[in-house]
């Protein structure tokens, strides 16, 4: 379940390229980006207060608004990074988060990666580079877009740390509210803020703003409590793939021979990374004295529940995974 929502997600990121190229032609980028997260803040919000009411929430909005901060981050360099260097290569640069990822959760999380999920991750590498080309552009603007890629790398990373401690409805939203405060000052800043006017812009700002923003964060952060920063970022591989498919179909893109190719290396190391894609997650719970937590992926280290009581278990003591919760079938019919 949580690969099939990622790769959903990733459906969802790549049809709206084309939307949002069309839209940002026409309307400030920095102003879209903020209208676009405060539609998203919108939507998880009255669920986001409900779930509140149930549990602990401070905790996790300060990490959601830390996430945040590296996400708007992200958007920011590499949207500077683009005045300075080639779309295609933004592109596969931005590509390299894939790269990153398994390198910082080595680094920060201490991680034991798989040799077939590097391969995986060589193989999305690849691909991202026969999908945009090779790198050109000055140095400063390659620079800008690789702190974008090591800022998405570090959200990934960081979110497999905290998504399995707070509720992915309060961290989803503190990374919408803190990236609307962001790019909302920057749209202030540089005088862009005014009320669009057009189907082609508010369009693309509710698919975005509700499937693109809040839909998608949102399973990131339910998703990376069962599955590994390295398979999320690999499986992240796919939205260049599914660009490319609906760009070609629906705005009228050609994609030659090494494009496609591209495409098909991508998935080859998705399905590489994946053993799980058809046996399941074996899962086991972890007790408040420490216990690991069993994956595909290895052993992972988990932080005792600090609310536990009586040695029950973290499963014990945290709220439902939200697909099984009425709010979270309510708001999928909200974006829908």
């Amino acid at each position: 379940m949580p690969l099939v929502a990622l790769i959903l997600v990733t459906v969802v990121w790549g049809i709206t390229f084309v939307q949002v190229k069309d839209a940002v032609a026409i309307y400030p980028l920095f102003a879209f980006l903020a209208l676009r997260f405060a539609i998203g803040s919108l939507a998880l919000f009255p669920f986001a207060v409900v779930r509140a009411r149930r549990g602990p929430w401070k905790r996790g909005a300060v990490v959601g608004i830390l996430l945040g901060f590296l996400v708007a981050g992200a958007y920011a360099f590499q949207t500077a990074g683009l005045v300075h260097t080639t779309v295609s290569g933004s592109g596969v640069l931005t590509g390299l988060y894939v790269v990153m990822t398994p390198l910082l959760a080595l680094v920060l999380l201490r991680r034991r990666i798989e040799p077939a999920t590097w391969v995986a991750v060589a193989f999305a590498g690849l691909g991202f580079a026969m999908l945009s080309g090779i790198p050109q552009g000055s140095r400063r603007g390659n620079a800008l877009v690789l702190a974008s890629a090591l800022l998405w790398a570090a959200q990934i990373v960081l979110m497999e740390r905290y998504a399995p401690r707070f509720d992915p409805l309060i961290l989803a939203l503190g990374e919408m509210t803190t990236c609307l405060v962001c790019f909302m000052a920057i749209a202030l800043v540089r005088g862009e803020v005014s009320v669009p006017r057009g189907w082609v812009v508010w369009g693309a700002l509710l698919v975005t703003g509700l499937l693109a923003s809040a839909f998608a964060f949102l399973v990131q952060s339910w998703a990376q409590q069962q599955m590994s920063a390295v398979r999320t970022a690999v499986v992240f591989a796919l939205e260049p793939v599914f660009a490319a498919i609906f760009g070609v179909w629906l705005a009228g893109d050609r994609l030659g021979w090494l494009g496609w190719g591209g495409c098909a290396v991508i998935m080859a190391g998705i399905a590489l990374a994946e053993p799980a894609a058809g046996g399941g997650i074996t899962r086991a719970s972890l007790t408040c004295d420490g216990r690991r937590r069993k994956t595909v992926d290895g052993d992972r280290e988990l932080q005792p529940d600090p609310g536990g009581r009586n040695g029950k278990t973290w499963e014990e003591t945290r709220l439902p995974i939200f697909p099984t919760q009425p709010n979270f079938r309510a708001l999928l019919l909200v974006v829908a």
